[in-house]
């Protein structure tokens, strides 16, 4: 069989170079026969000697190293093979459908499976389908057995490249493959990174909401021993997760715990709010804290950075409640209590002299409240603006749509009553208008999304918010002044103490008063729910300024389809779960679903043994829901989960993309949820 062989190629001229040698050899001969004959003849006879001497060496030795070279590379393929066969990484090869037809001792180890095991890769591990191998020539999965885990490295080897240099086999598919897949063991990798992860500082900032009003009630002798209480819930509390506690003043404090703790302290839903409320020395007013915690990583500049934020968003929505910010997301926790009315206003004096300041440096503003005004938003728009004329600037209203509720109050703004044509203007001669020497306030809302117009947010260089609402994760960005209280029942009674601080002289119609007047009556369900002192005193300042119920009780007034829907939404409503009154209030014939839908809700609340209701319509293709309470339902929390938000009594949420009875389902998963973790 060797006499077959052939040699060729580098090796084949490197056996035959001697005889090669010979023809230079003969070519010396024949030049020394031109010197002399005697010395030719020699040199003759040494090179026929020499190609014998040669030929016969070569033919000789031809077979055995023919034999030597095969049994190298016979020894050579059978090392190859032991070597992936003791390959310390586990190794196997699939066929293209899948299935295994070859694997390594340590792969063998890995699955405890023998060599003859031909099934598909997938019955060993689920998560290596037929679809990841086809998706791309390289694969990276992640995959578990006998509770390790594996970085599963999947590669295609295709027949066409391993043919290329074959003369003797060729495939003419040259989609065929085999599959080879290496198993990497990270269960120590993901173990240390876990660690690591857990060991890693977490800051944290606590707040006593309430200090001052606390103090207030509570006896001077009893005071230490109640912030020493305290004190002694927040270190044991933040000491039992491993994490140090370090007062910075009063009503302050700045922590740093593990991040292993974090879980630990979002599955006891953060029960040191409660247990703070609990403490009781003399006290009637409980006392409440809020929580920010930032959560970015190894950085601890940025970690109390968002804690920073998150503190900033927990006083926002009124505090009592802790709030988890990383970069991705927001997670709140509690928020359960009533916002505590501040007694002083201090802060109303402040931002009132803020925003005049902001009045003077500005020679145009424009007003801009909420989508489908109402109101609130159009009473509190109204004030700002008697803000401007006071100091002799221009001022715009911005709204583009009036509803029927909204109708009879703005018709009290006309040319006829004494404003000017353009008081109010559409969002989109705002936009061709306002410039850099323009302001924009925003009142009654603090979501850009739901601005009447957010591209006019974008454009403007200043920017005030008033707003009674709860904060969310969507904000006006950088606004050169907020005023933002959540205690507050309504924007309009924000805007009445400010006016009352903005300028001793100023004076309001009895038209702007009854505006103002309207949007706190209509907040407070006529003074029925979120009334505090403040909101008595600011609606007594607006009667004082010339604002008359009976006149505001006749521009609220419904009319008869407007009251027909709220009838039906009433007559037509399910409770839910024995506590939750649902409903669809009717569309059609209503210039206005939306009040009508709130109105229904508020009726709704009347009904012994509700404790929440929601009402539904269906207006400019959006799904409205507006949600209600008394006392012992946070509405504002399951609003949240629907993408809304607003108040613990009031809220509500847009939904897009779903019919009413859809909707209908999505409220009821929203409370079965909220009920699984206990009543807010």
């Amino acid at each position: 069989m060797n006499q077959d062989i052939k040699l060729k190629g580098k090796l084949k001229n490197y056996i035959r170079m001697p005889l090669y040698m010979t023809i230079l050899f003969a070519a010396l001969n024949a030049w020394i026969y031109f010197l002399n004959i005697q010395a030719g003849l020699m040199c003759s006879v040494f090179v026929a000697f020499y190609f014998v001497v040669v030929l016969f060496m070569y033919r000789r030795n031809r077979v055995t190293i023919l034999n030597e070279m095969i049994d190298f590379a016979t020894q050579y393929g059978t090392v190859q093979r032991r070597l992936l066969e003791e390959f310390e990484i586990p190794y196997a090869i699939l066929d293209q459908a899948g299935r295994l037809m070859w694997m390594n001792s340590r792969f063998r180890e890995v699955v405890q499976k023998d060599k003859n095991y031909h099934k598909s890769i997938a019955t060993i591990f689920p998560q290596i389908t037929r679809e990841q191998i086809d998706k791309a020539d390289v694969v990276n999965l992640k995959v578990y057995r006998e509770e390790r885990i594996y970085r599963a490295n999947i590669s295609k080897i295709y027949f066409s490249e391993m043919m290329k240099e074959s003369e003797s086999i060729e495939t003419r598919d040259e989609t065929q493959f085999l599959t080879v897949i290496y198993l990497f063991d990270e269960t120590l990798l993901n173990r240390y990174l876990r660690e690591k992860q857990e060991m890693q500082m977490v800051s944290a900032l606590v707040y006593i909401d309430n200090y001052d009003e606390v103090m207030e009630n509570v006896e001077e002798v009893k005071q230490s021993l109640l912030i020493a209480l305290v004190d002694r819930k927040v270190n044991k509390f933040f000491s039992s997760q491993g994490g140090l506690v370090k007062k910075t003043e009063n009503d302050k404090y700045f922590v740093v715990f593990p991040h292993k703790a974090l879980d630990a302290m979002a599955k006891d839903n953060f029960s040191l709010l409660e247990e703070v409320k609990n403490l009781k020395v003399g006290n009637e007013m409980s006392v409440t804290l809020s929580i920010g915690i930032g959560d970015v990583g190894s950085d601890y500049a940025k970690n109390y950075g968002y804690s920073r934020m998150a503190i900033d968003l927990a006083l926002g929505r009124g505090g009592d409640q802790a709030i988890i910010k990383t970069k991705e997301k927001t997670w709140y926790y509690g928020g359960n209590s009533r916002q505590v009315e501040k007694t002083t206003r201090v802060k109303a004096r402040v931002k009132a002299l803020a925003l005049r300041e902001i009045m003077i440096s500005r020679d145009k503003f424009y007003i801009m409240g909420h989508r489908i005004a109402d109101v609130d938003s159009f009473g509190a728009a109204v004030g700002i603006y008697c803000a401007a004329r006071q100091l002799g600037k221009k001022a715009h209203i911005v709204i583009d749509t009036v509803n029927t509720s909204l109708r009879p109050i703005r018709e009290c703004f006309s040319e006829e009553h004494g404003y000017p044509a353009d008081m109010m203007i559409s969002s989109e001669e705002a936009l061709g208008s306002i410039d850099s020497h323009s302001a924009l306030v925003v009142v009654d809302t603090n979501r850009p999304s739901y601005t009447e117009s957010p591209e006019l947010l974008s454009k403007a260089k200043t920017i005030v918010v008033f707003d009674h609402h709860r904060q969310g994760e969507e904000i006006i960005k950088n606004p050169d002044l907020s005023y933002i209280e959540p205690y507050a029942s309504s924007a309009c009674e924000m805007i009445a103490e400010v006016l009352q601080y903005f300028d001793e002289d100023i004076k309001l119609s009895a038209m702007e008063a009854d505006a103002i007047y309207a949007g706190i009556l209509i907040d407070t369900n006529n003074f029925m729910s979120k009334t505090g002192v403040r909101t008595f005193e600011a609606a007594a300042y607006l009667r004082r300024c010339g604002a008359e119920v009976t006149r505001v009780r006749k521009l609220l007034r419904n009319d008869m389809n407007a009251y027909k829907a709220k009838a039906e939404a009433v007559r037509h409503a399910e409770v839910y779960r024995g506590s939750f009154a649902i409903s669809i209030c009717p569309a059609d014939n209503i210039e206005s679903p939306t009040v009508a839908c709130a109105q229904a809700a508020n009726e709704l609340l009347n009904v012994i043994g509700i404790k929440a209701s929601f009402v539904l319509t269906e207006y400019n293709g959006k799904i409205y829901i507006s949600a209600r309470s008394i006392d012992e339902i946070n509405v504002q929390q399951i609003m949240e989960r629907l993408g809304g938000g607003g108040h613990l009594t009031s809220a509500g949420a847009q939904l897009t993309g779903c019919t009413l009875l859809e909707a209908r389902q999505i409220i009821e998963r929203a409370l079965d949820e909220i009920l699984k973790g206990g009543i807010s």
